[in-house]
């Protein structure tokens, strides 16, 4: 017998019978009644739920229109790493791929699945007993933006799983995106606003996701299609056709098509077809993902450092357009580097309109004999940024005009030197506003100092009024200062200083990266904060120091070694040390305790990510390995552990469970204890 009133029923019933519509309309393509009706049944719950607010609920389909405005996006740490897939863009090369996991899994039979590659933003949902309670960007793959609110907004994502018995955590990973018709319509609303259009669907996908006003976002014809998974309780999935079945019948919409092929050879056949099609989707498709259908294979096939084994995207050949490089422009990099570009008569070129495209440097515009008033051919290099592919010379009719660079900086007026072993040209004034404003806005990168609020047009501002010419005099910025720049209010204003100030504390790594030496990405600052410790001892390697650090060649010493001879560049770093940005690696309390043995972690564990465990396990001495072998020390196996269970057993590794890899770790506090005892400060 229920507890409900009639009243409680008749909007539960109403949510439900709502529900079921989505479903018909968005995942079964089978809709039962007009849009006229399915607004009336919406409208009707929303005027009992606004007459009886105590029975409204989170996951009612009246709560799609967005809530109000975010002050800004948490940054949540995946439980399962979001990696990408390696890209291939040849037959032959697909072949490979399917000998090295012939090699990898020599007595096992398999198949391989097919699926479109949509071009949009990914995305991991996180559902908890049937009900979304979380979604978030791929971000860096380890951590990304919580944009639920936004996600929300979406008519074709439920809100919760239509199963009377949902999984106790389902993570979904797919990809949303802007559908082509949509976003055509938008483009047009947009222009005739007198806003700038979008320059492709992905990138207003993208900016989409980014705005703070979920009501903002339910305005934007957004989708989504899902074809991964996350972390897994309380179900497990034999085959990934398995796992899309699952999906659909969870009410969450999957790719429209798919192919299941025993052979390599079904796969290639198949891309054909899937190539044919490509116009015939709502969405922007570049490719085909092949994937190996048996998912208990997964862990013996493992990853690589940033993809998995068992899948490889294909990617096609980028569509071209033919029309005329009327100029030929500027731009000047971070670095300096001076690039030109070609100002192009407007073409249709994958869906979108381009107008300008690379070409890179001076030599490729003379290898390419690029003239200005030249027909050309261009392309979209990997779909994203449009390149001058060749001449159509044929068509030249004499009054086309070489292209000469310029001997000096078409922004500053310096000099610019093209240096030996290098081909592009530079501008040789570090304080040039096009050098400092690239600088500042990697400077205050999420990967780098992180300094939330500080964008490309406030550092625009900032660099044009004079106020920064390089990022330590970010640290010196006034309140006033700063309340003049435009649209500029008081609480923005202390949110960006707040933001510098809190930056001061970023890790030594990313305060590396921060400051832009050519060739150090996140992973080589990461590799030299671990060695050299403070920046004082970095800053006195010679060559032969870096070039014997494992992952360190010689062009990336070189460039270490230049960035720190530069006196500019030097006293930037006594600036930003006097201003009290943290130039140390700060030691993060590590024993050796568990020194010499190997882990392996798998399945999934209750209380910890697995990353989590890992760094517990690294904080301690010990070391982790993505693989079992005679070397592994102990298996840490969670919830759904695969084939690493399996093939530790038969080698006779040491099982453990959670638990007991707790009880081995201890806790931090205990660590903090020993550590402190040892360093002699212990009462």
């Amino acid at each position: 017998m229920t507890d409900e009133t009639p009243i409680q029923q008749q909007m539960e019933s109403l949510r439900t019978e709502i529900e079921r519509h989505n479903r018909l309309y968005y995942i079964d393509a089978a809709p039962e009644i007009t849009d006229r009706e399915y607004d009336r049944l919406l409208r009707e719950l929303e005027e009992l739920e606004n007459q009886y607010p105590e029975f409204s609920t989170p996951t009612s389909p009246t709560r799609r229109v967005g809530g109000a405005p975010l002050d800004r996006f948490e940054s949540v740490r995946h439980t399962v790493p979001m990696m990408s897939l390696s890209n291939t863009y040849s037959k032959e090369e697909l072949a490979e791929f399917d000998r090295r996991i012939r090699k990898l899994i020599p007595e096992e039979i398999f198949t391989y699945i097919l699926e479109p590659k949509i071009d949009g933003v990914a995305i991991s949902l996180r559902y908890e007993n049937g009900v979304l309670v979380r979604a978030v960007t791929r971000g860096d793959g380890a951590t990304g933006d919580d944009v639920t609110a936004n996600i929300k907004t979406i008519n074709s994502i439920p809100l919760r799983l239509s199963d009377m018995m949902p999984p106790t955590v389902l993570e979904v990973r797919g990809e949303i995106y802007m559908d082509t018709a949509g976003f055509s319509k938008l483009n047009e609303s947009r222009q005739e606003a007198g806003l700038e259009p979008f320059a492709n669907p992905r990138n207003a996908c993208a900016g989409s996701l980014k705005l703070l006003d979920p009501r903002e976002v339910a305005k934007r014809p957004l989708d989504a299609i899902f074809y991964a998974t996350g972390e897994l309780d309380g179900i497990a999935f034999e085959t990934h056709e398995q796992m899309l079945l699952s999906l659909k019948n969870y009410g969450l919409r999957i790719t429209p098509k798919y192919w299941l092929n025993g052979k390599i050879d079904d796969v290639l056949d198949r891309l054909d077809e899937l190539e044919n099609m490509r116009h015939e989707f709502p969405f922007e498709m570049d490719g085909g993902v092949i994937k190996v259908n048996e998912r208990r294979l997964y862990d013996e096939l493992g990853f690589t450092a940033k993809s998995p084994r068992w899948a490889v995207a294909y990617k096609y050949e980028p569509e071209q357009a033919e029309t005329t490089l009327h100029a030929i422009s500027i731009q000047v990099g971070r670095t300096g580097v001076l690039t030109p570009v070609a100002e192009l008569e407007p073409v249709q070129l994958a869906g979108t309109t381009v107008k300008r495209a690379t070409l890179h440097n001076e030599d490729e515009i003379r290898r390419k004999d690029i003239k200005v008033g030249d027909r050309v051919i261009i392309e979209k290099a990997g779909e994203i940024i449009p390149a001058v592919v060749k001449v159509v010379t044929e068509k030249r009719t004499g009054t086309e005009q070489v292209f000469e660079m310029p001997n000096e900086c078409p922004v500053c007026g310096s000099e610019v030197e093209k240096r030996a072993g290098e081909v592009a040209l530079r501008c040789t004034n570090l304080q040039c506003p096009a050098q400092v404003k690239n600088w500042l806005t990697h400077f205050a990168s999420r990967g780098a100092m992180d300094i939330n609020g500080l964008g490309e047009s406030l550092v625009e501002q900032l660099v044009d009024s004079g106020l920064v010419k390089n990022p330590a005099e970010l640290y010196s910025l006034q309140k006033v200062e700063v309340l003049g720049l435009e649209r500029m209010g008081d609480k923005s204003a202390e949110n960006l200083l707040t933001g510098i100030e809190a930056s001061k504390h970023r890790p030594f790594e990313k305060v590396l990266f921060g400051l832009g030496i050519r060739h150090i990405g996140k992973g080589a600052a990461s590799i030299l904060a671990n060695e050299f410790k403070d920046i004082d001892t970095l800053m006195k390697a010679d060559l032969a120091q870096l070039e014997n650090i494992y992952d360190i060649g010689p062009i990336v010493a070189q460039s270490v070694v230049e960035y720190f001879l530069n006196p500019e560049t030097r006293a930037v770093i006594e600036q930003l040390r006097e201003a009290g940005v943290n130039f140390e690696q700060v030691d993060t309390g590590g024993s050796s305790e568990l020194e010499g043995l190997t882990f392996v972690l798998t399945g999934t564990l209750e209380t910890m990510t697995r990353d989590e465990a890992g760094d517990k396990i690294k904080k301690r001495g010990g070391k982790v390995s993505g693989s079992v072998s005679q070397k592994t020390s102990y298996l840490v196996a969670g919830a759904n552990a695969g084939s690493k269970l399996e093939k530790a057993e038969s080698l006779g590794v040491t099982i453990l469970t959670e638990q007991q890899l707790m009880d081995l770790l201890g806790s931090d506090e205990q660590l903090e204890d020993k550590q402190t005892g040892q360093l002699g400060f212990g009462f």
